[in-house]
């Protein structure tokens, strides 16, 4: 189950996330329980990361892993305002560039990690997989 959550942004449409989460959780080979997924501005998701993580800079999401072994569950905190600007900045749709930061997110919650130059290389490939299925 995902629950979704706006806070006082312009609302994009979700209807497709839960059936394309439950579809990439099914091909890790895990089990989708309980997500979050809470869209807000730039102010907002940097006083979450400075709270939670004490990093005082910008960022377009922030993941929560609460999983346990095969389960999936977390929060994905999103900045709308950062997936704006990084759609301008890839010549890409809101839409798109959404979509590419909460599959980023969940693929953290499967497992992969982005610290080294072959983490990222595999979550890239990973992201453009599963945006491809859309």
């Amino acid at each position: 189950m995902i629950d979704f959550q706006i806070l006082e942004v312009n609302a994009p449409d979700l209807s497709h996330v839960e059936s394309w989460f439950q579809s990439i959780v099914r091909q890790e080979g895990k089990i989708l329980a309980e997500l979050t997924v809470v869209l807000g501005d730039d102010k907002w998701l940097l006083d979450q990361n400075i709270k939670f993580l004490g990093h005082d800079f910008y960022t377009d999401i922030i993941t929560f892993d609460y999983c346990v072994q095969n389960i999936v569950s977390g929060d994905l905190l999103v900045s709308l305002d950062r997936v704006e600007e990084n759609a301008k900045e890839y010549n890409v749709s809101r839409e798109t560039e959404l979509n590419r930061v909460l599959v980023h997110g969940l693929l953290h919650l499967c497992g992969y990690g982005d610290k080294t130059p072959k983490e990222i290389e595999i979550m890239r490939k990973k992201e453009d997989y599963y945006l491809a299925l859309l």
